[in-house]
């Protein structure tokens, strides 16, 4: 079975929902697994706008990269500019992706507007997922 990470800062918004997306469209293609180059915590408007499709994010914990050092992934995916810039070596032979994702933790304005912004950042993320796990886990 493959195995996935999803990497990102923190570990608390887009690679949560990054991860919940590629375990949903996987089923049991594959391992997926999300690390941050930091710990971050979810974020409550990741689980929030995920539960509005469906799929809940409420047991995830935000990791750490070191956590996973042991792991031969096959698929590396990167969803910001920072992780792939900032992330120490990481001993794999993965493939790896890179797609840079708006950041919703950084949305402003008011509570509506702000949840407008995690579902559009949400929806791109979801056509990525789709489209990977089409192309790579098929």
């Amino acid at each position: 079975m493959k195995k996935v990470l999803v990497l990102c800062t923190g570990n608390s918004c887009r690679s949560q929902i990054a991860e919940g997306y590629l375990r949903y469209f996987g089923g049991d293609k594959a391992h997926i697994y999300s690390a941050g180059i930091e710990t971050h915590g979810v974020n409550p408007r990741a689980v929030q706008v995920m539960k509005e499709e469906g799929i809940d994010l409420s047991g995830h914990t935000s990791n750490h990269i070191d956590e996973y050092t042991g792991v031969d992934f096959d698929y590396v995916i990167t969803v910001c500019d920072n992780a792939k810039e900032s992330c120490p070596y990481f001993p794999t032979n993965a493939l790896k992706f890179h797609y840079n994702f708006p950041d919703p933790a950084k949305a402003q304005g008011s509570a509506e507007e702000i949840i407008y912004q995690f579902r559009a950042v949400r929806q791109l993320i979801r056509d990525y997922c789709s489209d990977f796990v089409s192309k790579n886990l098929a």
